[in-house]
C-alpha cells in the first residue's frame, strides 16, 4: 500500500474528525469503581450517536469486533472487548482506544487512566508511556525519520525499567483507519522512511512493566502480557507540516 500524503485542507478536517469521548465519560472510567466495561462502552456509542460520527471499531476485521471502544485492564495491552462482567476496581489501569469516521476520515486515539489510586508501579508506567508518547510526537518533523519516532519512545521505556511491545504498531491513517506507514514503538535513530509534510500517522505507544511477550485470548482479539504483568497505551493521530507536528 502506498503512502497517502494529505492535504492542508484534509488536515484540518481529521482535526475535527479526531473526536474523544466528552471528560465526563472518561471520568467514569477514572473515579467510579464498581463500573463495567460494557457501561463505559454504552455510553461512548450514545456520544457517538449524539455527535452525528461513525464507529471505526464496531464490525471491524474477522471476527468481527463488537464494540465501539477497546478497553483494556491490566494485564491487557490492547483491543480488550467491554464485557458486563468486567468491572472495574480501585488501582485497575484501564487502557481506552477509541476511533470515529467523520464523512469519509478516521481518527484514532487513545489514553490509560487509573481507577481511584493506584500502586506506585501502576503510575509510573502509566506516566512513562505517556511521557513516551511526548517524545515520539516531538519527532514528528520533516527531515526527520520514522525510526525517531520508535527510538524515542524504546529508549524512554527502557529506561524507565519497562519493555515495549514490538507486535503491535502504529499507523498511517486517513479515508481509511489503517494505511502505509507502519509506525513502530521501537527502533533505530536516523532510520526508515523520511518524514514529509502532509504524512498524517497514529503513534501509539504500548509500554509493559515486565517483558514484551504477548498473547491473544481466544475471543481473538484481546492481546495480554504474556507474564500477565500491567500494560499501558497511548494514542494520537499526528499531522506533519512544515512547521512541526500537529496533534490532531
Amino acid at each position: 500500500m502506498q503512502i497517502v500524503y494529505k492535504s492542508p485542507g484534509q488536515d484540518r478536517r481529521m482535526r475535527e474528525t479526531a473526536w474523544s469521548p466528552p471528560g465526563s465519560w472518561m471520568r467514569s472510567a477514572r473515579r467510579s469503581p464498581g463500573v463495567s466495561t460494557w457501561e463505559l462502552d454504552r455510553l461512548a456509542r450514545a456520544a457517538i450517536k449524539r455527535e452525528g460520527v461513525v464507529s471505526a471499531f464496531l464490525g471491524y476485521a474477522s471476527p468481527p469486533y463488537p464494540a465501539v471502544t477497546c478497553i483494556s485492564v491490566n494485564e491487557e495491552i490492547v483491543h480488550g472487548i467491554p464485557r458486563k462482567t468486567k468491572i472495574l476496581r480501585e488501582g485497575d489501569v484501564v487502557g481506552i482506544d477509541f476511533g470515529v469516521f467523520k464523512a469519509d476520515l478516521c481518527g484514532d486515539s487513545a489514553r490509560t487512566v487509573i481507577v481511584g489510586r493506584g500502586s506506585p508501579e501502576a503510575v509510573k508506567l502509566v506516566t512513562a508511556t505517556q511521557r513516551a508518547l511526548d517524545l515520539a510526537i516531538d519527532q514528528c518533523r520533516v527531515g526527520n525519520r520514522l525510526g525517531d519516532i520508535g527510538a524515542a519512545v524504546q529508549r524512554h521505556a527502557e529506561g524507565q525499567g519497562f519493555s515495549v511491545v514490538t507486535v503491535f504498531v502504529g499507523h498511517g491513517i486517513g479515508r481509511r483507519m489503517h494505511e502505509d506507514p507502519q509506525v513502530h514503538n521501537y527502533g533505530e535513530p536516523g532510520t526508515g522512511k523520511g518524514i514529509k509534510a502532509g504524512l498524517v500517522i497514529a503513534v501509539e505507544p504500548m509500554v509493559n512493566a515486565g517483558l514484551p511477550d504477548v498473547e491473544v485470548l481466544d475471543d481473538r482479539w484481546t492481546a495480554v502480557t504474556k507474564d500477565r504483568k500491567l500494560s499501558a497505551h497511548f494514542e494520537h493521530t499526528i499531522a506533519i507540516l512544515d512547521e512541526g507536528p500537529w496533534v490532531l
